[in-house]
């Protein structure tokens, strides 16, 4: 798992990094168990609401949100702590830290081709390294003729950034001391407060003590969309009882896709869907019924998602049966609701590396790593080859909210992991996952249902078009915080004509998106358990909206 998120730190920097956070679902084959790791950063000690709000010039009784690009967005980072938790939790134990990082580590010293699509996203982020720190060169091409003698790799070019591969020497080499104290720590801390943010040394060494958080991960038991007959489709003979969907708890958003397919289930219970049969897939009564069913979803969690150490979440509540037939309620067949209570999603990043990865004995991690928007605030500590995440910009800044900034407190997180088992006995039935800010559940929901609803293979349940629900907000705009008039719901090229025209009769604000425009639609990966015969039979698929591939290693 590091030795995959540290590779794409190298080669995809736009999307991940050790300067970000990092979440993971374990599936333990011998106790049918599954640990959920939470890898995530918490705001520095000195950084109060009232602080932040005047080094923004925020007036007293107005709302505001914390730039994408400031310092002050800086979180600590917990991918560092989380790799190494990670190994020491669920490794086998038959390798060091040193040979899981040392492919990595060779990619930053001999180089590495770039691809079309790392490149496409670091041009993108060209200009957010530069003004991030003066030490952008360290993530970019020497070229002489370039601005500043460098300039954003091309596709095809040979990237070095020995820089980070020192990095990960040092972590390898002392462990979390080695990025949490010493050299880097003091790096990051003096640029993040050269360009005004809060982080300092006891805050990194705060986190390296504390570690990543091992809390229980949430679960929903699902049997809707007749999934319990179309057993040669996404249910193996013997496991009919239905599935369990395992997601990461709050201060993550996983909790949107359980609730959203709850919602569903009490909408078909109740006859207000149809068991939607294969031809009307992407129809237009199917996808109005998953964005409305998202749209309730996320009216509560961008209410309620927190950080449960510092507010209290109702987590049991809000996917119990009795409180999402309720929220059903709210659903009308025939057109979009109107504005729901405590909003609804924010513009959508694609800004995370999600990976599956499952072994010959049936365990299963399913692992994601992200700098949140893009290369995060851009901004790099010196020597050191990684930008700093943004994540704290999620924070909502208005006074008695729950998800209200505030000292050593976790922001209402994008990234989550995902798991599916059977019922009937508990054995793994899928890791998956897809990335991309607030389309995460979004992607979780729709992936899922293409599986167990309609019968499609890993590959094809990805390759399907999906849509995507955001507010029509400028980006940066913190969760539960926003405004949602004219709500736009994104669709992707491959929907039918048919489909919009009846979503757009039907009041809903559609864009479609084609092109590198599709990054909206985040990118996902999916490893199918099959068992028969006392065989593991696995088959996988990774989409094709990126980098990436399915692939058996012995």
């Amino acid at each position: 798992m590091p030795p995959t998120a540290a590779a794409l730190n190298m080669t995809e920097p736009a999307s991940t990094g050790i300067g970000g956070d990092m979440f993971c679902l374990y599936y333990d084959a011998k106790t049918k168990k599954i640990h959920s790791m939470n890898g995530s950063g918490r705001y520095p000690a000195n950084g109060t609401l009232d602080k932040v709000r005047k080094d923004l010039n925020i007036a007293p009784n107005a709302a505001g949100t914390i730039p994408m690009a400031s310092a002050l967005a800086a979180t600590v980072p917990g991918a560092a702590g989380g790799w190494v938790d990670t190994v020491e939790k669920f490794g086998s134990g038959k390798v060091t830290l040193e040979q899981i990082l040392l492919p990595a580590i060779e990619l930053g010293e001999e180089g590495f081709p770039v691809s079309e699509f790392s490149s496409y996203f670091w041009n993108q982020g060209e200009g957010l390294l530069r003004n991030g720190s003066p030490n952008f060169r360290e993530m970019l091409k020497p070229d002489p003729s370039a601005k500043g003698g460098a300039r954003a790799p091309l596709s095809g070019d040979i990237m070095k950034n020995p820089t980070l591969a020192k990095t990960f020497r040092a972590l390898a080499a002392e462990g979390k001391k080695g990025f949490y104290e010493g050299r880097i720590a003091e790096e990051i801390v003096k640029v993040i407060q050269d360009r005004g943010g809060y982080l300092t040394l006891e805050d990194l060494k705060n986190h390296a003590e504390v570690g990543s958080q091992d809390v229980e991960p949430i679960s929903l038991k699902f049997t809707g969309q007749d999934i319990v007959q179309r057993q040669a489709h996404g249910v193996d003979e013997g496991h009919n009882q239905g599935v369990e969907i395992w997601e990461h708890p709050p201060n993550g958003q996983g909790i949107v896709a359980l609730m959203a397919l709850g919602i569903l289930e009490e909408l078909e219970r109740t006859n207000k869907i149809p068991k939607f049969t294969e031809d009307q897939h992407n129809s237009t009564e199917y996808l109005h019924a998953i964005i409305e069913s998202l749209r309730i979803a996320f009216a509560d969690a961008s209410w309620w998602v927190t950080d449960p150490d510092v507010e209290k979440v109702p987590t049991k509540e809000l996917i119990s049966q009795p409180y999402l037939a309720e929220r059903a309620k709210l659903f009308n067949p025939d057109k979009a609701a109107d504005v729901l209570d405590h909003g609804s999603p924010a513009h959508n990043h694609c800004d995370t590396v999600y990976f599956a990865v499952t072994d010959k004995e049936g365990n299963g991690i399913s692992f994601i790593n992200s700098n949140y928007a893009g290369f995060g605030t851009g901004i790099i500590p010196k020597g050191c080859g990684f930008t700093i995440q943004n994540r704290g910009a999620n924070f909502n800044l208005t006074p008695g909210h729950p998800n209200v900034l505030a000292p050593r407190k976790r922001p209402y997180h994008t990234i989550i992991p995902a798991m599916i088992t059977n019922v009937s006995d508990g054995s793994l039935h899928s890791v998956y996952g897809v990335m991309g800010g607030f389309m995460q559940p979004q992607g979780h929901v729709q992936v899922l249902l293409n599986m167990l609803a309609f019968g499609y293979n890993p590959q094809a349940a990805l390759d399907a078009p999906r849509i995507c629900i955001a507010a029509g907000v400028a980006s940066g705009m913190a969760a539960g915080s926003l405004e949602t008039s004219n709500q736009v719901v994104y669709v992707e090229e491959g929907i039918s004509e048919q489909t919009v025209e009846g979503l757009k009769k039907m009041g809903h604000n559609v864009k479609v998106l084609s092109g590198w425009e599709r990054g909206m639609f985040g990118r996902g990966q999916v490893i199918r358990v099959h068992h028969d015969e006392g065989m593991l039979v696995y088959s996988g698929g990774s989409d094709l909206r990126g980098d990436g591939m399915s692939i058996p290693l012995l």
